[in-house]
């Protein structure tokens, strides 16, 4: 019988398409830069050409420390088309922390936009890594200018494809190991539910770091659209954007929902000639900022996913009866996380033995996944990995409901991690650091309520003994040392309320500092 044989999954292999199929098609848009998609493919290819020149080999780590840019986008095609390791670092963090998962991950090779020139130069003092910078008077340009093309290809779907960074629940960085199937996969799946396709215009106001720009990185490409990139988070340039380059898509947490809902852009020209297609994460959207979005002509549907899931695992699936429904109640039903995206096995809701809760939308239990799009492991980190699964299903650390439609409603996050912007924030790292001040005894970080930034830190701190120290001289300690966004935004000093057995009673902090102006 004959035998035809299967091609391995690998998201590059969407622009190995799209150059073909759309290549005449305006692919990015980069400020006054602009490429077609078989500029984008042949700018690709050259650059794993480049990476090859470089020493680059299979399963060798490539660092990037890109704003939205070209350069990232096409860091994303031409690492695995050289059978290397992406290695997407969060450029929110300080160059003490980029070294730390720059040595973790191995890396071979870092590349930084020019933007960030300065904080990877002190990271490659520090590792050795080999720099290259892409902007300025960097070598980027002229590394892909000498090179040849190159496409090493995937002979195994289940390969290594990036490695992730996020502070987990412990403050240790944890190194989230994805694989080509799963890229492919949920690239795909972010491309159907969002509606992609050859005219739609996607604005990267997602950080395309974070769990690789939820796979629409891959995805937009997949559905021949335009990503049209933006470099840093400017309601304005949002809005001039949004109405120049017919943008159609975007994803943001809601804290940048809030800023370009409440932007004087927003009012100061006309609304988008048609509805502009929105996906959020994080903490649900108020009803007053959806009906703020959906003044603007913005559609929202909500998310729910973590690195370890490449980005969004569930989606709150939209039922057409539901329009007719009071506004009030349709607020609620958009609250909700969902269920399992198009390629994901339905999301479970156990209690501590790991048994299913009735769907009755009361029984609080723990959120676990399972399917395509879940992370290989942790990398170099097997305790990790084994503490985070649960029967082969991933424990994802949210308590939730499940409610009789089967939709899932988080009810509570994982006591320890403060979710700011977008951005989670372990209190026990900075906990840590606080520590270390040699005024300080003990101290407990935890989050709050915030308008704006969904939760900020609050740090609770006992000084030792006849030390004197002051609430700035805390904060400026934390933000000298840590990403900004990690230090506390109020210190308060009190002895710190425990059980019998010495553990800090954090959910009595929680509501002493959710009691204070």
């Amino acid at each position: 019988m004959t035998q035809f044989a299967f091609t391995a999954l690998t998201p590059s292999a969407f622009l190995q398409r799209a150059g073909h199929v759309f290549r005449d098609r305006l692919a990015v848009v980069d400020g006054e830069l602009r490429f077609t998609y078989e500029q984008f493919l042949r700018r690709s290819r050259r650059l794993a050409g480049a990476l090859a020149g470089l020493g680059v080999g299979p399963g060798d780590r490539v660092a990037a420390l890109c704003v939205n840019s070209h350069v990232m986008l096409e860091l994303h095609n031409g690492v695995p088309m050289a059978a290397a390791v992406l290695v997407p670092l969060n450029i929110r963090l300080s160059a003490g922390e980029l070294a730390y998962i720059v040595e973790h991950s191995g890396a071979r090779v870092l590349i930084a936009t020019s933007e960030l020139a300065e904080r990877a130069g002190e990271v490659a003092a520090v590792t050795g890594v080999r720099l290259v910078v892409a902007g300025g008077d960097g070598e980027y340009e002229r590394l892909l200018a000498e090179a040849g093309p190159r496409v090493a290809g995937c002979d195994d779907e289940r390969a290594l494809l990036a490695i992730n960074y996020t502070s987990g629940t412990t403050g240790r960085p944890k190194g989230v190991m994805y694989h080509h199937r799963g890229a492919y996969l949920q690239a795909l799946a972010m491309a159907f539910h969002a509606g992609l396709g050859p005219d739609s215009a996607y604005l990267w106001t997602l950080p395309m770091f974070h769990c690789d720009g939820w796979c629409f990185t891959w995805a937009v490409t997949a559905a021949g659209g335009t990503h049209v990139c933006l470099r840093t988070v400017d309601p304005g340039r949002i809005w001039r954007l949004l109405r120049e380059e017919g943008v159609t898509h975007f994803s943001a947490a809601p804290t940048v929902l809030g800023m370009i809902a409440n932007a004087p852009e927003a009012t100061s020209g006309d609304p988008p000639d048609r509805i502009v297609r929105v996906q959020t994460g994080g903490a649900p959207p108020t009803p007053t900022l959806l009906a703020r979005m959906a003044g603007l002509r913005m559609e929202v549907t909500h998310l729910y996913g973590l690195t370890e899931t490449f980005g969004p695992v569930m989606i709150n699936q939209w039922q057409p009866p539901w329009d007719d429904l009071p506004a009030g109640e349709q607020a609620v039903l958009k609250a909700r996380q969902g269920v399992g995206n198009v390629i994901a096995e339905q999301p479970r809701v156990v209690d501590a033995g790991g048994r299913d809760v009735p769907a009755d939308g009361a029984t609080i239990g723990e959120i676990v996944v399972r399917g395509n799009d879940v992370m290989l492991g942790y990398y170099r980190d097997e305790d990790a990995t084994a503490a985070a699964g649960l029967d082969g299903w991933l424990r994802t650390g949210d308590l939730a409901v499940r409610h009789p439609d089967g939709y899932v409603e988080i009810r509570d996050r994982s006591k320890d991690i403060i979710i700011s912007g977008g951005e989670n924030i372990a209190s026990v790292e900075v906990e840590r650091l606080i520590d270390s001040h040699p005024a300080v005894l003990e101290s407990a970080v935890v989050g709050v309520a915030d308008d704006k930034w969904g939760q900020i830190p609050i740090a609770f701190v006992t000084p030792r003994d006849g030390a004197e120290v002051s609430a700035e001289e805390i904060i400026g300690y934390v933000r000298d040392r840590l990403a900004h966004f990690k230090a506390p935004r109020r210190v308060v000093f009190d002895e710190l309320p425990k059980t019998s057995t010495g553990k800090i009673q954090k959910n009595l902090l929680r509501a002493s500092a959710a009691e204070e102006p």
